[in-house]
């Protein structure tokens, strides 16, 4: 699989922190806390893909289907669960404590765990994988809080919804 490949994972899966952090960026966050909030969501899309390719290669071998098919499973799943959460009206905002920075990063993140699971297949170094995943993840969630003071919440749906049929997408790819 080739590299291309793997950013273009890499954004579909920073586009659920981004869109949270749009509105997160709506309570104008202080500089300190966007930094510490952007460097726990990197820092979990770091380690979750590699947590989900380890708990992955335990399942593949005690299952008799071929990864890209769990890859496809995985990415059609995410990519569907963005979509609706999309569509959803409301979305709580409130002022976040460290316990909630960490929460926050967990949820944005499970879903470079579910690509972890396949991430083998996807490409052959897990490690530049979740580099890539981190970077992009805290550029993304950097990004959303700054211009989430300045747009206004349906950007957020909307970016939400192209990373998802971006996932979609992919996920066929894999089928192919």
């Amino acid at each position: 699989m080739s590299l291309v490949m793997v950013i273009m994972i890499a954004v579909s899966l920073s586009m659920d922190a981004f869109s949270l952090s749009l509105a997160y960026g709506t309570l104008n966050l202080e500089k300190k806390m966007i930094q510490l909030l952007s460097f726990i969501v990197g820092t979990y899309h770091f380690f979750m893909p590699l947590l989900g390719m380890w708990i992955g290669n335990k399942i593949l071998s005690f299952l008799p289907i071929g990864p890209n098919i769990v890859v496809f499973l995985v990415l059609l799943v995410i990519g569907i669960e963005m979509i609706i959460e999309s569509f959803k009206q409301t979305r709580a905002v409130h002022f976040m404590k460290f316990s909630e920075l960490l929460l926050f990063g967990l949820a944005v993140s499970l879903d470079s765990f579910s690509v972890g699971l396949g991430l083998r297949a996807i490409y052959s170094k897990p490690i530049i994988c979740s580099i890539i995943f981190s970077v992009a993840s805290f550029l993304f969630t950097y990004l959303g809080l700054y211009l989430g003071k300045k747009i206004n919440d349906m950007v957020g749906r909307i970016s939400t919804r192209i990373g998802g049929i971006a996932l979609i997408c992919i996920g066929i790819f894999y089928l192919i």
